[in-house]
């Protein structure tokens, strides 16, 4: 089970809008100065998403709420998100590559672009749980 907390925004009907907190993975590294991934890590780490959780809890804006989501469901996900359209690039440009590079680059393009509207239509959407701290 993968487990996070997350401050809620707002909560309506059963839906709760909640806000993660940004943790960095190399945030307490000795030698972040020298390194390119802290960097990114702070230009990147200053926007915070909202997500819609259904919880049955009582809560209010400013409640902490703990979300838990399976492996399975995180697996999943990354499969669909990533994996999909990258095999789907590489078919398409190896299709593609009979026609000459600029073919099997479209192939490309078109592969990705398939996957992502694959994974979208799927409508599967990974389950995550909410309890209140």
């Amino acid at each position: 089970m993968i487990e996070t907390t997350a401050r809620v925004v707002s909560s309506n009907n059963g839906t709760v809008l909640v806000e993660t907190s940004v943790q960095s993975g190399c945030g307490s590294c000795q030698s972040r100065e020298a390194c390119g991934i802290s960097g990114l890590g702070k230009y990147f780490s200053g926007t915070r998403k909202t997500i819609a959780v259904q919880c049955d809890a009582k809560v209010q804006a400013g409640d902490e709420l703990q979300l838990n989501m399976s492996e399975g469901d995180l697996l999943k996900a990354g499969l669909l998100a990533y994996l999909l359209p990258s095999v789907l690039a590489l078919v398409g440009a190896g299709v593609a590559s009979g026609w000459g590079d600029a073919a099997a680059v479209l192939g490309a393009v078109a592969g990705i672009a398939l996957g992502f509207l694959l994974g979208r239509l799927s409508g599967w959407v990974p389950r995550m749980a909410a309890k209140k701290m």
